[in-house]
């Protein structure tokens, strides 16, 4: 697992799945910690919202620029479609975010050859390695 986390911190564009212009949610705030490390991230969210500065998509579909990892802020009913998608469009990996469960999108994602975490949090890895 922490070679694979460690896989997915270093790749750069992140199109970050349920990412809104809300400060109280916590995709907001792992958002901004990967853009002080460095990556680029793009908002994926039904409204489409400017977040940090980076322009919004309402789908993984429409994000014009190569995606490497699909970080998934969504809940577990709807995290498999968004790993479908995520193989569809060609990341390189997906990232379940914290309590998001999806065991059988996790093996087709690995089957499709993607890097797979499920049940962490980039920021947290990132603590972890101060």
């Amino acid at each position: 697992m922490n070679n694979a986390i460690d896989q997915l911190l270093a790749l750069k564009t992140w199109a970050v799945v349920g990412l809104s212009d809300n400060p109280d949610r916590a995709a907001y705030s792992v958002a901004k910690k990967l853009i002080d490390k460095g990556h680029t991230v793009i908002p994926v969210h039904p409204k489409a919202e400017t977040v940090h500065g980076q322009k919004g998509y309402a789908t993984l579909a429409e994000v014009p620029v190569s995606i490497d990892v699909v970080d998934i802020f969504v809940n577990s009913q709807v995290a498999g479609e968004v790993v479908d998608q995520a193989i569809t469009v060609g990341a390189k990996g997906v990232w379940l975010q914290l309590d998001v469960i999806d065991e059988n999108a996790v093996k087709r994602a690995s089957d499709a050859g993607l890097i797979a975490v499920m049940n962490r949090c980039p920021a947290i890895e990132y603590a972890k390695r101060v």
